[in-house]
């Protein structure tokens, strides 16, 4: 039996290489995807987008689902071998059209990452009544993987890469309220439960689908400029967290910190490439490397053990399949 990372027992550096200057491109150096099928959600902006061109260039069929097709269109116009197909990971349904139709190709799937994210975001609930970061940054890559099990079985050598963040450490997983129907909402509080999510889901897949030579991760890309992530946020919260100063414009110290796009990618790149993880799984990775276990409550950085606990690892499995009404079946 191969080890699991459950509280954390895999969680440190292997000595990547890398730091967190690297971008994808030089993660990625060498390694050639030719023959290999890649879904990236969220695939047309940001972090997304560089993942797909990265792994592009190195030779991998990309299938991009994007809700806004004429705008995943345009941004994704000259990079070769990608695929575009619709998807609103906010319905349920399309989830599952999507999910039907790639498997109508008979085609293997090598590499899942799972990116596309919500943030900052007033209180909303799905058609199910599901808070929306939750549903979108966590329920529906959960349905989505299990939707798209049988194409990675198939592939004999699949990685699920799921993008948590460093903001996991804004909130552990409310199991008697994750939907904030008795307590109060705090956009960040939502987003750190989503992630968290993400962490505990990323460690409980590996276990399960390792045996099937399928292995699963979870990361942090940094704070990174230029995403598409704040456009919804108010200005007061920002200047509450210290990020601008009263003119809305980006504090000195603040923007010096941020990572460039291809750096904020390299994290998820390594992760679905690097031979490093052949044989490792299940744990939460950042700066192109397996990050620390951080049990400093004033630290940020590193990966919190709540979101590594083995009881809230197979309690929320559970859970998930409760409130998607899906079984994950693996045979």
């Amino acid at each position: 039996m191969k080890q699991n990372n459950y509280q954390g027992a895999l969680q440190k550096p292997i000595g990547s290489g890398f730091n967190t200057k690297s971008t994808s491109q030089e993660v990625i150096k060498g390694i050639d995807l030719t023959g290999k099928v890649a879904i990236v959600t969220g695939g047309n902006t940001g972090i997304g987008l560089e993942t797909v061109k990265t792994l592009s260039k190195a030779g991998a069929v990309v299938i991009v689902p994007a809700r806004d097709i004429e705008k995943a269109k345009r941004n994704l116009a000259g990079i070769p071998n990608v695929e575009l197909f619709e998807l609103d990971l906010a319905n349920p349904d399309s989830i599952d059209k999507f999910a039907e139709k790639f498997l109508e190709s008979g085609r293997p799937l090598h590499l899942l990452i799972n990116n596309a994210g919500i943030m900052w975001v007033p209180l909303r609930r799905d058609t199910r009544g599901f808070e929306s970061q939750l549903a979108v940054n966590y329920l529906a890559h959960f349905q989505l993987t299990a939707r798209l099990w049988p194409a990675l079985k198939k592939s004999n050598g699949a990685r699920v890469v799921n993008v948590s963040s460093g903001g996991h450490q804004f909130s552990d997983f409310d199991f008697e309220d994750p939907n904030f129907l008795n307590r109060e909402y705090e956009t960040l509080l939502g987003y750190g439960q989503s992630k968290t999510a993400v962490n505990l889901f990323s460690l409980e897949l590996d276990n399960h689908v390792k045996e099937y030579n399928v292995r699963s991760y979870a990361l942090c890309p940094g704070a990174v400029g230029e995403t598409e992530l704040s456009r919804e946020a108010p200005l007061d919260l920002f200047q509450k967290l210290g990020y601008v100063d009263s003119e809305g414009k980006l504090l000195p110290e603040v923007a010096a910190s941020l990572k460039t796009i291809p750096q904020g990618a390299a994290t998820t790149v390594w992760c679905a490439t690097s031979p490093l993880l052949n044989d490792l799984g299940g744990v939460y990775c950042e700066h192109a490397d397996v990050a620390h276990l951080n049990s400093n409550v004033s630290v940020i950085g590193g990966v919190k053990a709540y979101s590594l606990d083995e009881t809230n690892a197979k309690r929320l499995w559970k859970l998930s399949e409760e409130m998607t009404g899906i079984t994950f079946e693996l045979s």
